[in-house]
Formats: C-alpha cells, structure tokens, sequence
C-alpha cells in the first residue's frame, strides 16, 4: 500500500509522539520512514547598520539549526531502526514549514505524509493556524493526521 512514509518533527513533545505513531504504522506496512524536521530560514536583522556580535552569522545558524534538527529527528530514526525500516532524516530550511513538508513529499517520492495535530477546534486553530492543515490543502498526497486527544505528559 504505501512503501515511503514522510514523518514531521518540530521536536515538541506533540510531534514525537506522533513520530512513535508514524514509525509503529510504518512497521505494520514494511513502509521506508523519511523523517523531516523543517527549521526557518537565516533572518538577516534589520534596521541595523551593523550586525551585533551577539548576533549568530549565517553559517553558524545553519550549523545550529542542523544540530537541532539532527537531535530532534534521531530518536525517530532510531525507533525505524530498531523496526528493521529503512529509514533516513532531513533537515530542510523554510518559512513556511507547509510548503516545504509538501515539498519533501514530492521530490522524495513519498507515498504518504503522517502529520500530529493538537486537536484544537473552532478559534484555536483559527487563531493559530495549522500546519497540518495547510498541508491538507496544498498536497494530493494522502495525509494521515494522528490527532493527540491529551498532552504528552498529562
């Protein structure tokens, strides 16, 4: 059925419970788990003649973000591993995480994106906005949405 699965992180405690749930699912098919940690891009400061030497240079943000998205997706990979799944991990940089996870999907040749959702209705998400739904809206893919009923944790 689906052979590729593509499983978002943004290293909360959400995502990595979604995670465990993409990579369980992805062992019950013998699916190859793609993990996908999506960090913004490098923001030059403005309104500044001078960059502050607090301020972090490019390549040192990347390299940052890099380390980030390394820790935030290892567990995943490890749980894939520990499967028997093949398995592999991106960081991508973009400011607008949805399109970029859209992105993936399609030049990776994902069959299928499993995504979390925080469950929130009415004028939560209004107010928030959702990932997951802009995904939703701008894939044909499918989109399998593993909906947290509590907080990890609670």
């Amino acid at each position: 059925m689906y052979r590729k699965i593509l499983i978002t992180t943004d290293g909360s405690a959400v995502s990595k419970s979604t995670a465990c749930a993409g990579v369980k699912f992805a062992g019950q098919l013998g699916a190859e788990v793609l993990v996908l940690f999506v960090a913004p891009e490098y923001q030059y400061p403005v309104y500044v003649e001078i960059i502050p030497p607090s301020y972090p240079i490019e390549d040192e943000y990347i390299a940052t973000m890099r380390r980030t998205g390394a820790e935030h997706t290892h567990p995943i990979i490890e749980a894939a591993a520990r499967a028997g799944l093949a398995h592999a991990a991106l960081t991508e940089f973009a400011n607008s995480p949805a399109s970029m996870i859209v992105e993936v999907a399609e030049r990776e040749h994902c069959d299928l994106i499993f995504m979390g959702s925080h469950g929130r209705s009415g004028w939560g998400q209004l107010l928030l906005g959702s990932v997951t739904n802009k995904v939703l809206s701008h894939t044909l893919k499918p989109v399998l949405v593993h909906r947290l009923i509590e907080e990890p944790g609670s």
